[in-house]
């Protein structure tokens, strides 16, 4: 999503832009917005609509010698972004990267923690080689800086408010999860893995059932663990992926975000969901920490107490009357949000460094 709306905003400004991708067999090249340079890849466990590319240094050298770019950025650090950020390095091309997800971070839930040293110096040996790396958030710069990766910077993110707003509220779509007009709807959206906390979410809403007996919940995304979960919880409403306009119908049509991941860089979802007019109750760090206000535009808990969230969730739910103004209050956070901003900040500084 992030990296779309950059491309997108590129093309909008007047730049030439290529994205290189793995090559996946259902991928219609006459539908792409963008010219797309595609390499082998293979699927990611887990996630097989999903796929992550092989190194590609000779073909991405013979092509750049061809057709040489103003600069090379590198949002991924598997050996795709590694053999890319080599052959930038090799033909002199200026280099810069994105960081955007903790993998190192992400072992410990799948029973590779041993690993976690490895993958953390494996990413830092990718960012080392650009001139610049870009993060969502200061909490991210700082954990980076303190982990001596060189020029870290803050690049934020937007929101479609267009989008993503109140007025995408269907109660047909309410009438399908088997909600009335007045029914209350908790959501989550992302993937359905190991690293989202998903378990916590869950408990808060069976917690919040306890005063709001006809609460709902439902859940937009996929990913390994939904087939467990659907299983366990069948009172839930799992509808699989969203994108586009049924994504913000989806929000738009529930009344609270319950979100307990403690993994994110930035969590655009947040943002999402704010801007939907929703009461987000999340842990105080990235975008939660940097846009809601507790207990005024969402509620917080302090970073990865799960005793501190679930008492969090009680004081929102002894709050029902609220979460209409509090919704108001989230979407009024985060309006100005453009991404026509993000874009011409990242504009002006690429040009510095070319």
């Amino acid at each position: 999503m992030t990296l779309g709306r950059l491309v997108r905003g590129l093309q909008a400004e007047g730049c030439d832009v290529e994205v290189i991708v793995p090559r996946r067999p259902d991928r219609d090249l006459t539908k792409a917005d963008v010219a797309l340079i595609q390499v082998p890849g293979l699927p990611i466990p887990g996630y097989d609509q999903l796929r992550f590319g092989l190194p590609a240094s000779r073909k991405l050298k013979a092509h750049w010698r061809l057709q040489r770019p103003d600069v090379v950025h590198v949002a991924t650090e598997g050996p795709l972004g590694w053999s890319a950020a080599r052959a930038a390095n090799v033909l002199g091309i200026p280099l810069v990267t994105s960081y955007h997800t903790h993998f190192d971070s992400y072992s410990g839930h799948y029973r590779a923690g041993f690993l976690r040293r490895f993958i953390a110096n494996w990413m830092k040996s990718v960012h080392d080689r650009g001139l610049v790396t870009w993060v969502p958030s200061e909490d991210v710069r700082q954990n980076l800086l303190s982990r001596n990766y060189r020029d870290v910077r803050v690049l934020g993110r937007g929101v479609d408010t267009d989008l993503y707003g109140p007025h995408r509220r269907d109660r047909a779509l309410r009438t399908v999860w088997g909600c009335g007009e007045t029914t209350p709807v908790a959501l989550y959206v992302g993937r359905l893995a190991g690293e989202k906390n998903l378990p916590l979410s869950i408990q808060a809403y069976h917690a919040m059932r306890a005063t709001l007996p006809e609460l709902r919940m439902v859940i937009v995304g996929d990913g390994p663990m939904r087939t467990e979960l659907s299983a366990q919880h069948p009172e839930i409403i799992f509808t699989g992926m969203k994108s586009g306009i049924e994504l913000a119908a989806c929000y738009a049509s529930a009344e609270i975000f319950l979100f307990a991941s403690t993994t994110e860089t930035f969590g655009n979802v947040v943002t999402e969901a704010m801007a939907s007019g929703l009461v987000v109750m999340a842990y105080n760090y990235a975008a939660p920490g940097k846009y809601i206000q507790n207990g005024v535009s969402g509620f917080l808990a302090p970073y990865n107490e799960s005793d501190a969230y679930l008492r969090m969730v009680e004081e929102a739910t002894q709050r029902r009357c609220d979460w209409k103004i509090i919704g108001e209050a989230a979407r009024a956070a985060v309006k100005d949000l453009s991404w026509e901003s993000i874009v011409r900040s990242y504009l002006e500084q690429i040009k510095r460094l070319s």
